[in-house]
């Protein structure tokens, strides 16, 4: 298994000093994805509130709370959202691109907060969408 990186790239481990990747990809297919990922992000960013991205700084904010209650709350909050969407658009695909648009969101109310949203994130998005961006791609 390959790992789908946030910024497009995949993982490499490596192997004997060597990079060893999975198996290949085809790279105009994970462009379209990406292209289509985008223009979804585009469309849901203008219909999430402030308020929930300020109720969700304020989780980050909140040393008091685990990584662990964080990605619950996201979870939830990006399964309130997903609820809006469109019954045509692939739930799995609203919701990672929710988790996605909230992710920027937050980074550009609190840029202090980057590394640990982007962090939150991969998780949420590993423990959630891991089988499902690997269909994609392998689609």
């Amino acid at each position: 298994d390959f790992e789908l990186q946030c910024d497009g790239n995949r993982s490499g481990h490596l192997q004997n000093g060597e990079a060893e990747f999975g198996p290949p990809v085809n790279e105009d297919v994970v462009r379209v994805i990406a292209a289509q990922l985008a223009e979804i992000g585009d469309q849901l960013d203008k219909e999430i509130q402030a308020r929930v991205v300020n109720d969700l700084v304020q989780h980050f904010l909140n040393e008091n709370l685990s990584i662990e209650e964080i990605t619950l709350h996201m979870s939830r909050v990006v399964r309130d959202l997903a609820q809006a969407i469109p019954s045509d658009m692939e739930q799995e695909k609203a919701m990672l691109v929710l988790a996605m648009v909230l992710t920027k969101k937050i980074a550009n109310t609190v840029p202090s907060l980057l590394q640990r949203v982007f962090r939150t994130t991969v998780n949420f998005m590993n423990q959630q969408f891991h089988n499902y961006v690997v269909e994609m791609v392998s689609a």
